[in-house]
């Protein structure tokens, strides 16, 4: 099957993929970096990696889940587990190795969510929403069994939901446009993990309420 965007089935779900794969490994990392044991780390790998795209499937009415009907994507968080368990020591060093890891599913899930959303019928405004939730959605949960307020919430956190929300409109556009092949994909993924990065680095942060004296 080829999407009318024409990102084809295959691409999409390459890119699906790879997008439950490195959640997971922000997942797996977080739980070593927290002296979670074996199956802690392999939960939070799984709640990550698979949790967005899961949400994304109920609401689309694509029941069973997409990770539910492919062992490829119950294969992916278990991989993830086992390499961040070989390389524990190297992930306590790497002070910033999740969110790297998160950067790259944040921009990764956006497309996926958004195209697939789009694929069924939807309106773009379905689309940007879906594919920000899919984006966001394991990291909310992977923070929520981690014990830690969730980056999207936190006032002090560097942009997380906008980016996510840019790159769904993106990919949403160019879908629209017929311009959404790999290559168009793969630009959009590689600014917005380019971005997510940069308010890291430099600390931008969304607008919060300002206290005013009356």
């Amino acid at each position: 099957m080829v999407a009318t965007g024409l990102l084809s089935a295959s691409a999409l779900q390459w890119i699906d993929q790879l997008g439950v794969l490195v959640f997971a490994l922000s997942g797996a990392s977080l739980a070593a970096r927290k002296r979670f044991d074996i199956v802690g780390v392999g939960v939070l790998a799984g709640a990550t990696g698979l949790g967005g795209g899961m949400v994304r499937d109920v609401l689309l009415g694509d029941t069973p889940p997409l990770a539910l009907r492919s062992v490829a994507f119950m294969i992916l968080p278990a991989a993830a587990t086992l390499i961040v368990m070989a390389a524990h020591g190297w992930v306590l060093r790497v002070e910033r190795i999740v969110l790297m890891f998160d950067a790259a599913g944040l921009g990764l899930f956006a497309v996926t969510g958004a195209t697939r959303t789009l694929e069924r019928g939807n309106g773009w405004w379905a689309a940007i929403l879906l594919g920000t939730m899919s984006a966001v959605g394991g990291g909310v949960i992977r923070d929520v069994l981690a014990r830690d307020v969730p980056v999207i919430f936190r006032a002090d956190s560097e942009l997380y939901a906008i980016p996510a929300a840019l790159t769904a409109a993106a990919a949403t556009l160019c879908w629209h446009l017929r311009a959404l092949d790999a290559i168009v994909a793969g630009a959009i993924i590689c600014v917005a993990f380019t971005l997510r990065l940069l308010a890291i680095r430099h600390a931008w942060t969304a607008p919060t309420p300002r206290d005013r004296m009356v």
